[in-house]
């Protein structure tokens, strides 16, 4: 079952983008048994990207048409393969959108179900494990929580609301908290997926979450 489907790609619960050879040739406006000869002339190339799958579909002549399956790698190698005319890069540039997409989909999932799994981890057992972690991670991510919540990092937090002793927690109000510790959740998961320091920024700031760069 496919959980995603449109004209140019789609993804299965394996969560690989994927395109047909029909679908391919149906954009470019060419033949399908030309596509396919491309394909089987080529096949060792394709292979260096995946294996190569392929159904087969009931063809008027009774023979049945094998209809391969290309992941982005080999349907971007397809394409090259093909003359260079305006509809041929206008559905390249059509495809490399849609592989996007649904790559952008794939790194939302895992996120989720990585936010979304049991193991109750702290921010500090989180970083002590991280790959791109250093002495100061625990204050940048902090830091990044607390600009998330209130605008400022924990140093002006502390000005602002009068207090130097403690840590940023003892300082945000009940709904910051609970946000805080929302944010947190989301962090942690992502650090768990080992992405760095700017990707995590990047991440808040394209939900509108951070409120102060």
């Amino acid at each position: 079952m496919e959980l995603t489907i449109n004209n140019v790609a789609f993804m299965e619960y394996d969560k690989v983008p994927y395109t047909l050879s029909n679908i391919i040739a149906e954009g470019v406006g060419i033949k399908h048994s030309s596509i396919t000869r491309t394909i089987r002339k080529h096949e060792k190339d394709f292979e260096e990207f995946g294996k190569l799958g392929f159904k087969i579909r009931p063809s008027d002549s009774g023979q049945g048409e094998k209809i391969y399956k290309l992941n982005e790698d080999q349907a971007i190698l397809l394409i090259t393969y093909l003359k260079n005319t305006d509809i041929v890069r206008a559905f390249k540039k059509a495809l490399v959108r849609e592989f996007r997409r649904l790559k952008e989909e794939v790194t939302q999932f895992q996120i989720q179900r990585a936010i979304e799994k049991p193991l109750r981890r702290t921010l500090t057992d989180a970083i002590s494990t991280w790959e791109h972690g250093s002495k100061w991670s625990y204050k940048h991510i902090t830091d990044l929580l607390y600009r998330c919540v209130t605008g400022m990092a924990a140093i002006k937090l502390k000005a602002a609301r009068g207090h130097k002793k403690g840590t940023g927690l003892d300082l945000l109000e009940v709904s910051e908290l609970e946000h805080y510790r929302e944010l947190e959740s989301i962090v942690i998961a992502l650090i768990g997926l080992n992405w760095t320091y700017e990707s995590i920024k990047n991440e808040l700031l394209n939900r509108g979450l951070l409120k102060c760069i």
